[in-house]
């Protein structure tokens, strides 16, 4: 009989063996060699090129990477096909697409001293195709901040759905926001204490990741402090994210990456434990149709852009590009950090799936993701602090979910100002500042008026557009080895899966977009936009081919 503690043994042994052989493999293909100078070294200037230690590195880029993507998607689709489809996937697409996505990006992005994935693009297929590349990213970028600013400042004003319906002693709102402005001050202190008193990491981390746990009760007790209108926090978030895009890397997004990754750790603990000593039974279905549950959504292509960033994520390679890559110490760290994070984000995509597989059908209908993830990771706290502790194991899970979220906006905002910056030429703080408020107004303007909860609107074609991104940053690193003369089949045929699955996803979606539209509305804004990154794609893949048959 299948259960939860079989299905994550096979998965962990997949996985780690996947890791050493397979990721192994890839890993030679690319002849990493620690005599060369990484751009870290090269260009270092203590802002943005910082040698970093791998551990240190591993958890800010695991950190940055793991938002609501890969929790999210899965409890989905899981509801929409059942759990077997999603298990088969997250599976083989972390280890052939996925890991291999992020690891060659990292690579090719380090070779090219530190450049992002749209520059080499340019480099790669031509100056145009590089431009294309650079709005493809900002548009993307753009949805990315709308939904998670919209999902945090909804949060922040109390409406966290993983707390919906419990009854509660303080402001559930408050203390996500007190517990959040908390962890960010500790973030700040200890990059100040990481660069002046240069203590061993591992006395900063016995000093601050409890304290970072510490923030989940700290919220609590101070939840009245801030309490505001949702579109006061919009603009808060969103002065935030302009300030962190310009700050050094190593006073903010070292070591809130840092910390940010033992919370992940521990949702990963508390996954294991639940998945092993919790007892609990499979109540979804294994396959609920080729069509869904519902009837109107065909597993191909929906299944795979669903799932999104737990088997795949265009938004990793950004990550790995844009920031990752500036902060690598040793050419034989990539394999760790970019392969070995990304089978990591694959693990948080099955503890999301197994949380949901426990849960009977009749009990979730009408849940969101964040709701049944924040109770199952609670159920799970519960097997530690018992039973009766379980408003405080939610509250746990329920801030931990925000941090994953919050994580990201300030990274996507950094990416945001390095692609404007790059197609400018605008270099120095002028041109640091122009990309960062640029990127920033646009997110803001389109929030500005909208109520709490307008992200799932955004979130279909940013999960489309996410992966048709991993299918051409994996097209120009197809196109980067073959002019070295490298094996190109590792990268060539993931492109080209993806590639279809997303074209296909993303032109129903502009179909669909276009005849919901009523006017200049938000369906409106998703067709044009839905246009506009299919026009780049195949502008950059007629570019591709040019390319390919002159070499």
């Amino acid at each position: 009989m299948i259960s939860l503690p079989l299905i994550a043994v096979v998965f962990i042994v997949f996985v780690g063996l996947a890791y050493h052989f397979y990721g192994g493999w890839v890993a030679r293909q690319f002849q990493p060699d620690d005599g060369r100078a990484t751009p870290a070294h090269t260009h270092k200037d203590g802002v943005d090129y910082v040698p970093t230690n791998r551990f240190y590195l591993f958890a800010q880029h695991f950190s940055a990477i793991a938002a609501a993507g890969p929790i999210a998607g899965p409890i989905v689709a899981c509801q929409q096909f059942g759990w077997l489809p999603c298990l088969l996937w997250i599976s083989l697409g972390v280890v052939l697409v996925g890991a291999v996505h992020d690891f060659s990006t990292l690579v090719a992005s380090v070779r090219h001293g530190g450049h992002s994935i749209a520059d080499i693009t340019g480099t790669q297929l031509g100056k145009r195709a590089g431009q294309a590349m650079m709005v493809f990213i900002w548009i993307a970028l753009v949805y990315i901040i709308v939904a998670f600013t919209d999902i945090t400042a909804g949060s922040f004003i109390g409406r966290t759905e993983e707390l919906e319906g419990l009854e509660l002693g303080f402001n559930p709102g408050g203390a996500v926001a007190a517990a959040t402005i908390f962890y960010m001050a500790l973030s700040l202190i200890m990059g100040l204490t990481e660069r002046f008193l240069k203590p061993p990491l591992w006395l900063s981390t016995v000093i601050f990741v409890p304290l970072a746990f510490a923030a989940s009760w700290v919220g609590t007790l101070y939840s009245h402090v801030f309490v505001m209108e949702l579109q006061t926090w919009i603009l808060i978030i969103c002065a935030y994210c302009a300030i962190g895009s310009v700050l050094p890397v190593w006073l903010l997004l070292q070591p809130r990456g840092y910390l940010g990754g033992y919370i992940l750790y521990s949702a990963l603990a508390l996954g294991v434990i639940g998945m092993f000593f919790g007892g609990y039974e499979i109540q979804q279905p294994a396959f609920t149709g080729w069509q869904g549950i519902s009837g109107a959504t065909n597993l191909f292509p929906f299944l795979f852009v669903t799932i999104a960033c737990g088997a795949c994520s265009g938004f990793h390679g950004l990550v790995c590009s844009g920031t990752t890559s500036k902060q690598v110490d040793k050419e034989s760290h990539m394999h760790g950090v970019g392969y070995g994070a990304m089978l990591a984000e694959g693990f948080v995509a099955l503890i999301a799936l197994a949380v949901v597989m426990i849960m009977a059908p009749a009990d979730i209908v009408g849940l969101k993701p964040g709701t049944i993830y924040g109770r199952g990771i609670g159920e799970f706290l519960t097997l530690i602090i018992g039973k009766e502790n379980i408003l405080i194991a939610t509250t746990f899970g329920a801030m931990a979910f925000s941090t994953f979220v919050f994580d990201t906006l300030d990274v996507s905002t950094r990416l945001g100002r390095y692609l404007l910056q790059e197609l400018t030429g605008l270099k120095g703080k002028l041109g640091a500042w122009v990309g960062t408020l640029a990127t920033i107004f646009v997110p803001w303007l389109i929030l500005r008026g909208m109520e709490a909860g307008m992200w799932s609107k955004f979130w279909t074609l940013f999960g489309a557009s996410n992966q048709l991104l991993a299918a051409l940053s994996l097209l120009t690193i197809t196109l980067w080895l073959k002019a070295r003369g490298q094996k190109v089949a590792f990268t060539f045929l993931p492109m080209l899966f993806v590639l279809v699955i997303t074209f296909w996803a993303l032109g129903d979606l502009v179909a669909t977009n276009w005849t919901a539209s009523q006017g200049f509305d938000v369906a409106r804004l998703n067709a044009l936009a839905a246009t506009a990154l299919v026009l780049l794609a195949i502008f950059m893949l007629g570019s591709a081919w040019g390319q390919a048959k002159r070499k």
